[in-house]
């Protein structure tokens, strides 16, 4: 299945531009430079990383073979190939845009119930559009292969002196001995790539895992992907970008005048590698090193711009990245103003053909989802505010460091309670909130928690972060000066203030019957959540619902044997997670369906993959482990690809932040005590007996 390999988000609002770019790309490319290659994406993306050579299969190898051909005698042409494949794809995309709009219309229809041939034409136009989807798809798979497999890369035999050509000035030094900089495996049973020329590569010194970048095939075999996740293990960024620019100093000024030497080869190759590295890590390498930035930023304008026109480029390309990371702040930060917009624009067209078949994907479970637990009282609505007191003061960071000013403060606000919301409802903005932080991690961030001082127990953030810098010398796997940036920290924050405000909205009810039915409903949200495959909430209500004073409530007692078993499938569900590194990414649901994965346990596997030396006898740095971690965090970009699109409650939304503000800092001892629903009752008649038995005692005591 090559889509698998495939990471294009076709979406209502942006297809337009992509498409307009691809017409200019076709009509302006005699225009281009024939040395300057073509500025299109050069980030292989996660499936690179994740499926590594076998990425591209049997069926993209035969299509290139004939793309381009008008005879079978005639021979193979890159540029004819690119031109055809390009015209092809053009027209898959605008077909598949036109008929997507056109399956809009009919459902709109469908829904106001006009006409009952439309009903008939829905599932049959749902079916078109899956096969015009796997078609760009496919043809988007051929793409990439032919960008990688272009000329602009060398052979292995001459990476040693790629290594050397910056202290040379030349590429004419003596090659240093190859087997000093590279370890490859013996070829193998598995070793089917041979005829390609891709060696299976077990370990390097630096400098020889950054020469591979050169290497022919290292776009092809995932290499430069999994390099991109990986190198802060064993060089810093700046030695990395140091690296670059010394190979794009040494051959800039030659690679103009002939296509094919080393020359050129190595310094557009170097350009390939630099604008993959912005595209996929400017928000951990280049937004928060100011001083990377700055020396990029000057290198290219005084360097590089003079004499190459990729030089505005890589600039264009900078100013956007950085664009783009403030556009998506202010946009979280302005999420209450978008209220009254239409969301059937912002919805990935093809996850609205999965979103129809998502019934079919619940077919598996059994659980139905509740309407509602009914409304609250007046007398209940201010029993739950005069808990303020036990209340740490609320403070708007890490989940809810962009919440409302509206909503700042808990008391001048009319509550939504949770009793009046179904939990379809819950789950749904739940996973969108969710969503919504998760979003904006990337896989770097899941590398060297231990230096974090994130552990495998259920142990605080704040204070994991508080250990002594002593331990975390020893626990930090990047090199000392390598910049991290620590987002997981407020992903796995996250996580504990919603595991908190799960156990606080409980001990806060005034009665047991009211605890049974919030306990019935957090229960039934996590089953929800974990069927719509967002595992993050469902652990992290279960993490609530497991907090020792939770556990002895006496509300579990009279909780219905059906809805309490709910609770051992969370259990297993967790069992699950924590089994398999890629327990998500088997079969196909993942391809189809919106994921969000539990960020402690990923943290947790990858941790369990550091575990043990990362380097050999002769000092040479394991490949393959640095693969295998790079396969594992890889998933992350994969999920992120396909986003839910469950129609956003703002206001809902925003009473959820409150709550979970109001409680992430809170003492469920404290709140537990105040409330005598917590503790197990004794019998009035007994509790009347043992006072009267006490008082005879006492009278006693003093006749």
């Amino acid at each position: 299945n090559h889509d698998s390999c495939v990471g294009t988000d076709f979406t209502e609002e942006n297809m337009e531009p992509e498409e307009e770019s691809m017409i200019k790309t076709v009509e302006n490319s005699h225009l281009a430079s024939p040395n300057l290659p073509d500025f299109h994406s050069c980030n292989p993306g996660w499936s690179s990383a994740f499926y590594g050579a076998d990425c591209f299969g049997s069926e993209v190898h035969s299509y290139v073979k004939n793309l381009g051909k008008q005879k079978s005698s005639e021979s193979q042409n890159i540029d004819a190939k690119k031109v055809e494949l390009e015209q092809l794809l053009m027209i898959e995309t605008k077909n598949y845009r036109k008929t997507i709009k056109f399956y809009q219309k009919l459902l709109q229809k469908e829904r106001r119930n006009k006409g009952p041939e439309t009903k008939s034409m829905l599932p049959k136009l749902r079916g078109q559009l899956q096969e015009m989807k796997s078609k760009v798809q496919f043809l988007e798979l051929v793409k990439k292969y032919i960008m990688y497999a272009e000329q602009w890369g060398v052979e292995s035999c001459v990476l040693p002196t790629v290594v050397h050509s910056s202290r040379a000035g030349t590429l004419d030094v003596a090659p240093a001995d190859e087997p000093s900089l590279l370890v490859y495996h013996s070829p193998g049973k598995h070793n089917c790539n041979n005829q390609n020329g891709i060696r299976d590569l077990q370990a390097g010194t630096p400098l020889g895992l950054m020469a591979y970048l050169y290497s022919r095939n290292a776009f092809l075999e995932g290499y430069v992907q999994q390099f991109l996740y990986t190198f802060r293990y064993f060089c810093t960024q700046e030695e990395f970008l140091q690296f670059l620019l010394e190979r794009i100093s040494s051959t800039l000024s030659s690679a103009s005048l002939e296509p094919s030497t080393s020359f050129t080869k190595i310094c557009n190759r170097s350009f390939y590698i630099l604008q993959a590295w912005i595209e996929d890590c400017y928000s951990v390498d280049f937004a928060t090193n100011t001083d990377l930035l700055y020396n990029l930023k000057e290198f290219i304008s005084s360097k590089v711009a003079p004499l190459n026109g990729y030089g505005e480029r890589l600039l264009a390309l900078l100013q956007d990245a950085s664009a783009r990371k403030s556009d998506s702040a202010y946009h979280c930060s302005s999420m209450d103003k978008c209220e009254e917009e239409g969301e059937e624009d912002r919805k990935s067209l093809h996850s609205l053909c999965k979103k129809l078949s998502e019934d079919v994907s619940r077919k598996n479970f059994n659980w139905k989802l509740s309407k509602g637990m009914g409304a609250i009282t007046p007398h209940q609505r201010e029993r739950l505010y005069t808990l303020s007191a036990v209340l740490p003061k609320p403070c708007y960071n890490s989940f809810t460091e962009e919440f409302p000013v509206s909503f700042a403060k808990a008391d001048e606000v009319e509550p939504y309670l949770l009793a009046e919301y179904s939990v379809q409802q819950l789950c749904y903005q739940l996973t969108l909130l969710q969503q919504e932080v998760f979003h904006k991690c990337h896989p770097v961030h899941f590398l060297n928690s231990r230096a974090l001082g994130v552990k495998d127990k259920c142990v605080a953030v704040q204070k994991a972060v508080s250990t002594e810098a002593v331990s975390l010398k020893v626990c930090n796997l990047f090199l000392s000066k390598c910049v991290q940036d620590q987002y997981l920290l407020q992903l796995l924050r996250n996580a504990d203030s919603i595991s908190t405000w799960v156990a606080a909205e409980i001990v806060t009810c005034h009665t047991s019957k009211l605890q049974v039915s919030l306990l019935s409903k957090f229960l039934l949200i996590a089953k929800s959540c974990y069927e719509q495959r967002n595992f993050a909430t469902a652990m992290q209500i279960l993490a609530g619902l497991e907090n020792l004073i939770i556990r002895q409530l006496p509300a579990w007692k009279i909780l219905p044997a059906k809805v309490a078993e709910i609770m051992e499938e969370l259990k297993a569900v967790e069992v699950f997670l924590k089994s398999d590194s890629l327990c998500l990414m088997e079969g196909e649901r993942f391809k189809t369906h919106p994921t969000i994965p539990s960020a402690h346990v990923l943290a947790m596997h990858v941790q369990q993959l550091e575990t043990g030396g990362f380097t050999m006898t002769n000092g040479a740095h394991k490949w393959t482990k640095l693969r295998n971690i790079a396969k594992v965090v890889s998933q992350v970009h994969a999920f992120q690809e396909n986003p839910y699109t469950f129609a956003p409650d703002f206001k809902l939304q925003s009473y959820l932040r409150q709550r979970i503000t109001r409680f992430k800092d809170a003492d469920i001892s404290a709140l537990a005590a105040d409330n005598c629903a917590n503790f197990h009752q004794i019998p009035a008649e007994k509790h009347s007996r043992k006072i009267q038995d006490t008082l005879r005692r006492m009278k006693a005591t003093f006749q």
